[in-house]
């Protein structure tokens, strides 16, 4: 990787407005990054937001979007100037990105029918089943044609007056360019694609609307769902109306040119260079996934595992699990409040590393503990709703150690379970990518993944910088190809924007691997006790 700019490199990139922009909306924080021509980050924003649970759907506001969003960039905004003497006016490159799945249906005047159903909801079960029946391809609860078949086979009356759906990340790029459009990675979400034609799959598609018209739809579905666009495709430019809205001030100009919108997994790809066949990578924060890049399709369909694509509309398998660090980040909270109780308060960061080094002084397999994170439902292992647990047995030995380990053990264990799948398909991955804030913590996190998926992890230098950054570098891609057409996504990654990168990988300690096998073991049992206390509280 190219060295990072000098200041007046830097700054002359910012003032030219050839600086690129990449925002991605994820679950607890919208971030946005800004990128100069060797990629590296110039200045970053976030907001900090959390979904509702209205009426027993998790949920965010359109008005939360829009504010989030514009305090965001104002953030990145105030970020280049105080960092580089000048405030952006321009951009020569936008990208958007978001959580996948869920539902955003839309009437033709554009307005929200119904709240956004984001994919933390699990109230698809009977759609997603008969789909998956139908199609013979696993079609989870949280995809978007899922809860499309849902709310029609529950008889809900906006499903009348549906005009287009769309995804998040979609649902922004239309408001800043005026475009109908999606990333093949995003659409993979919506509805199967073809990955001969990297559109949306027509065999499906008319079979779904054969069943839809069972239940009083008409039309077709494709007429509803966005354009599907690979990466490096033209996807628009900034309007007016659009730079409005990223900067109320009047000062950002339109005209910046747009990749297609993709999803928060697309993004997670690129940021660890993990988009070719025999690549994978986890992606750990409120929710915790895995993909590999598949180089031949697996043998039979499996409720655990999506088919998806990469932003470039290769084959993906992907085990999405539902819960993912926000368990362990509420426990840190808790400690964070003893220390300052005190009389010694500490910052998140110092109070992770802290508990994160007491992890590694745990008993291999956890010391007799199990932590279960699921604060909501979890397909993976079959459960409609979510009870967050810590067990142990009485013999067991309850110290920090034993007590931290567990829990990092239980952000990865639903994984594992759904990456033994994959494992029995033969599905080869020589190296398994990480990124998120659990792995900020040097040689902790990492460590456990290696030993629960028992493969080399990895830990790049650009993977804190998030999927804001991998959107970023979608939309410098789309500069690339303008000028070569013939340019790959797996090519221009691995040259322009990994070459030289610092990378650490840590090997799986077979000790570990032996003490992670026994916490798996006690945790499959212990899904009984999950089962129970769903019904019991």
């Amino acid at each position: 990787m190219a060295v990072v700019p000098t200041d007046r490199a830097a700054r002359d990139c910012i003032a030219a407005g050839q600086a690129v922009l990449g925002i991605e909306f994820g679950s607890t924080n919208i971030k946005a990054s800004l990128i100069g021509a060797d990629h590296e980050q110039l200045a970053s924003g976030s907001h900090a937001w959390e979904n509702q649970y209205v009426e027993r759907t998790w949920t965010y506001s359109l008005e939360a979007v829009a504010s989030g969003l514009q305090e965001a960039v104002a953030m990145l905004l105030a970020d280049a100037e105080k960092r580089h003497g000048v405030r952006p006016q321009q951009f020569a490159a936008i990208g958007i990105s978001a959580m996948m799945h869920g539902y955003l249906a839309f009437d033709q005047a554009g307005e929200l029918l119904v709240p956004f159903r984001t994919w933390r909801n699990t109230s698809t079960g009977q759609a997603s089943a008969a789909l998956t029946e139908a199609f013979g391809v696993n079609i989870p609860l949280r995809w978007s044609v899922a809860h499309y078949y849902q709310a029609l086979l529950d008889g809900e009356e906006h499903t009348s007056r549906i005009g287009h759906l769309t995804t998040l990340a979609g649902y922004v790029h239309q408001k800043l360019t005026g475009r109908r459009v999606l990333g093949v990675g995003d659409a993979s979400g919506m509805f199967p694609i073809d990955s001969a034609t990297g559109g949306y799959d027509a065999a499906l598609g008319r079979r779904f609307d054969e069943l839809a018209a069972a239940s009083g739809a008409s039309g077709r579905l494709f007429d509803l769902l966005p354009q599907v666009l690979p990466a490096g495709q033209d996807a628009g430019r900034l309007s007016p109306e659009g730079a409005r809205l990223l900067d109320p001030s009047g000062t950002l100009q339109p005209g910046a040119a747009f990749c297609p919108p993709e999803g928060d997994a697309g993004t997670g790809m690129v940021a660890t260079n993990s988009t070719a066949p025999r690549t994978g990578n986890v992606s750990a924060g409120t929710s915790i996934f895995a993909m590999v890049v598949l180089d031949a399709p697996l043998a039979f369909p499996h409720q655990e595992i999506d088919l998806v694509a990469t932003p470039a509309g290769d084959p993906v398998a992907m085990v999405h699990c539902n819960n993912g660090a926000s368990e362990l980040a509420a426990w840190a909270g808790v400690f964070g409040e003893f220390a300052a109780a005190l009389g010694s308060p500490a910052d998140s960061e110092k109070v992770f590393s802290t508990l994160f080094a007491a992890a590694l002084e745990g008993c291999r397999d956890g010391g007799g503990l199990l932590a279960y994170n699921y604060l909501s439902g979890e397909p993976v292992t079959g459960l409609q709703e979510g009870r967050p647990l810590l067990l142990r047995t009485p013999d067991s030995s309850l110290n920090l150690g034993n007590l931290m380990r567990a829990h990092i053990y239980g952000v990865f264990a639903t994984l594992s379970l759904g990456m033994r799948i994959l494992a029995a398909e033969h599905a080869a991955v020589e190296k398994m990518y990480a990124h998120g804030g659990i792995f900020r913590t040097a040689g902790v996190a990492q460590r456990f993944l290696a030993a629960a998926l028992d493969v080399p992890v990895a830990v790049g230098s650009t993977a804190g910088h998030g999927g804001a950054w991998g959107i970023a570098v979608l939309a410098a891609y789309r500069l690339a190809r303008a000028e070569q057409p013939q340019l790959e996504l797996s090519d221009y990654l691995a040259d322009r924007v990994f070459a030289g990168a610092a990378v650490n990988t840590v090997l799986p300690d077979p000790t570990d691997v032996a003490g992670y096998a026994a916490y798996l073991r006690a945790y499959v049992d212990g899904l009984s006790v999950e089962r129970a206390a769903i019904h019991a509280i």
